[in-house]
């Protein structure tokens, strides 16, 4: 294969993402033609609603895999956690990449820690998952939605819309906005997948993904097998305030996970512990944990 074309959403991150994808794969095929389409997705270009009222994950993947479809694109590459754990037909994902920082980072202008914000701080955030960790550490916080890119998440801040903002550490890192981070919510889980990148392929193309899967990182495909497992197994998607991390740490897997009601009041946790040659199947055990545990009450109601 001489030339492959890159399929990635318009955003700077979004661009930092296919062209370190493009790089990566040239470190293996240096002869390699790497050309980037760039493609507007519905949730590119819905703005000032919740994602959760929009539609959720799929928004990000669907045009883009419109264009995989139709043989624009070769491949596309996307944020792992804007990915529905359920592809349509034809299509699968050919390698994940290494893993990121996969927490969330707290930023402000008014306050050095999390901890340190007033009551009544209004938290800007489009993610109902992070909002309900938040409400139920801080229940005196107010949260209001924030969408965009992360310049225009970082803007709203500046100009004084909020008293603090919550964002992926991994987006900002890549853009060179470490320097914004005030601290890392190590506490709160993360969205599955969260740090990872996806390339996509269709599913009959064993050019492409002999080619992409030079990208997979072993452990970090482990990991996010049970998160993603575990979102299947509870119907979790942008709707549903619902986190899990796992970790490979030598021969063992460790995994967080929870389920919350959107208002923070409710929530339920659980982790395990297994080996990694057990990973089948946990993320379906730690699913059935927290719905028998009072999960399916909560994403009942």
């Amino acid at each position: 294969m001489r030339k492959i074309r890159i399929g990635t959403r318009a955003s700077r991150l979004a661009l930092w993402q296919a062209e370190f994808a493009a790089a990566e794969l040239k470190k293996f095929f240096p002869a390699l033609e790497v050309e980037l389409v760039k493609v507007h997705t519905t949730g590119d270009k819905i703005l000032d609603a919740p994602l959760a009222k929009i539609g959720g994950k799929g928004l990000f993947t669907k045009e883009l895999e419109l264009q995989l479809a139709s043989g624009a694109i070769d491949l596309a590459v996307h944020s792992l956690k804007d990915v529905p754990t359920d592809l349509p037909a034809g299509f699968r994902i050919s390698a994940i990449t290494r893993r990121a920082q996969p927490f969330d980072a707290f930023v402000s202008n008014r306050c050095a820690t999390f901890d340190a914000l007033p009551k009544n701080s209004v938290v800007g955030t489009s993610s109902l998952r992070r909002a309900a960790q938040v409400l139920s550490m801080r229940p005196d916080l107010r949260i209001k939605n924030l969408r965009g890119n992360v310049e225009t998440r970082l803007r709203k801040l500046d100009a004084g819309d909020f008293d603090a903002i919550i964002l992926a550490a991994a987006g900002l890192e890549r853009l060179d906005y470490s320097s914004r981070i005030n601290e890392l919510l190590t506490e709160l889980i993360p969205a599955a997948g969260q740090g990872a990148l996806a390339i996509e392929t269709r599913a009959d193309d064993d050019e492409t993904i002999q080619l992409v899967q030079r990208l997979n990182d072993s452990e970090t495909c482990a990991a996010v097998t049970v998160e993603r497992e575990f979102l299947r197994e509870v119907g979790g998607s942008c709707q549903v305030p619902v986190g899990v991390f796992a970790k490979v740490d030598g021969g063992q897997i460790s995994v967080r996970a929870l389920i919350a009601s959107t208002d923070g009041q409710r929530l339920v946790k659980a982790t395990e512990t297994a080996p990694l040659a057990e990973l089948d199947g946990l993320g379906k055990k730690i699913a059935a944990q927290l719905l028998d545990s009072g999960g399916r009450e909560i994403l009942g109601s």
